[in-house]
């Protein structure tokens, strides 16, 4: 029998009914559930990431694709985890919040409620599955899942683990439905069920994220790449400062919160630009090098200007000097994607300064961009990054996908 998208959009929203109704305790039972079928699985799990990564080898994935793609056990206990710690969190649905009595008598608040049905359209990382169905459930939603093709079997083998799960619970299969055909038709069938899904969040390329943002008849949280900046001031621990460009270069570059642009206040770029030259070559990382910094560089390449627009997600970086942080904040105001910048300094007002006048979705001070990741901010895990700011701006969370509605509490009042 073939796989009809809109039929399995219709169950979903069916299907969210069940979820909305469940107390905190029962999702959060749900979800340890799910955590405990993932480790009892993982050898099954193991064995279908290795049938998409030999087919992504054949295929030519680069080794930044194959890297997204990867699972093991290792990586399993950390996505089993980060399911444990969202049913460890508090739960977002039902929550009343500003309760205040107008002089009519009524009391007026607004309640935290599910979206509803969310569908998320995905490339290459299989924990995607896993995150976004749990924080789906966390918030009370239901969710279809739309994988690329590369990682299809590895998709396929966690949602039976989701599914065993749900059905211990008695609970419909169709509260996460991971679509078994990777064709294009069923994604984009999947775009124009508005009456069905509520939401869409496409995660992978700017490509596959532009085009889900142009085509969708569904509100899109859109994430078109992570243009992520390092700023050394004039007054940085320049020490602070090498370790922090080399966590957010090198540990894992095929990821959205690795840096992409090196920014230098010019007092101290004659001191700093050696030491990041030296580390950079040790990686044997790619630089491509404004006027003022090419020096620094024995093999680099003059920077143009799409260098300073690029997402590399490879041993690669843009290096620019500048005359001050005014300099810097309109560098980034100018190239940036709104994902995540960090400033290095000692000079606590500069800090302060960057902080409140950049406008990314997270600004951070002397710490690697490689925090800004759901999980090391608190969420447990993420659905997404949002770099549009309707209506959820940065790493989305278990409340990042609930919205609010009105509650009014009278005693008899009518409006005079």
């Amino acid at each position: 029998m073939s796989f009809s998208i809109s039929q399995a959009a219709r169950q979903a929203r069916l299907a969210s009914r069940q979820i909305a109704k469940l107390s905190a305790t029962e999702k959060n039972t749900l979800l340890r559930d799910i955590a405990s079928a993932l480790l009892e699985n993982t050898p099954q799990i193991l064995v279908a990431n290795e049938l998409d990564l030999a087919n992504g080898r054949s295929s030519g994935l680069d080794a930044a694709m194959l890297d997204r793609l990867m699972l093991n056990s290792d990586r399993l206990k950390g996505i089993a985890t980060a399911v444990e710690e969202i049913a460890s969190q508090s739960d977002p649905v039902g929550r009343i919040q500003n309760i205040e009595r107008m002089p009519s008598g009524i009391q007026v608040g607004k309640m935290r409620i599910p979206l509803g049905v969310i569908a998320m359209i995905y490339e290459s990382r299989p924990n995607v599955t896993i995150d976004a169905a749990a924080l789906c459930l966390k918030a009370g939603n239901a969710v279809v899942l739309r994988g690329g093709k590369e990682a299809l079997h590895s998709n396929l083998a966690l949602a039976q683990c989701i599914h065993q799960a749900l059905e211990k619970h008695g609970l419909a299969p169709a509260i996460v439905t991971v679509v078994p055909d990777p064709d294009r038709q069923v994604m984009n069938e999947l775009m124009t069920l508005s009456n069905d899904i509520d939401l869409i969040i496409p995660r992978g390329g700017e490509g596959l994220i532009r085009f889900v943002s142009e085509n969708s008849r569904i509100p899109v949280i859109q994430h078109y790449k992570g243009v992520c900046h390092l700023f050394v001031d004039e007054q940085a621990d320049l020490s602070k400062a090498l370790n922090i460009l080399e966590n957010g270069k090198t540990q894992r570059t095929g990821v959205c919160n690795s840096l992409e642009t090196l920014l230098v206040h010019k007092s101290v770029a004659p001191s700093f630009m050696p030491m990041a030259a030296s580390m950079l070559a040790k990686y044997n990382v790619k630089v491509h090098a404004c006027e003022r910094s090419i020096g620094y560089f024995e093999l680099a390449a003059a920077a143009t200007e799409e260098d300073w627009y690029a997402e590399y997600l490879a041993l690669e970086i843009a290096v620019r000097v500048v005359d001050d942080m005014e300099a810097a904040v309109a560098h980034i105001e100018t190239y940036g994607s709104g994902h995540t910048e960090v400033i290095v300094t000692q000079n606590y007002s500069a800090a302060n300064e960057f902080v409140r006048i950049v406008d990314s979705a997270v600004v951070m001070a002397n710490a690697s961009s490689r925090f800004s990741d759901g999980g090391e901010l608190g969420l447990g895990a993420e659905i997404g990054i949002s770099t549009s700011k309707l209506h959820a701006y940065g790493p989305m969370g278990a409340e990042s996908l609930t919205t609010e509605k009105f509650i009014v509490l009278g005693d008899g009042e009518i409006r005079s």
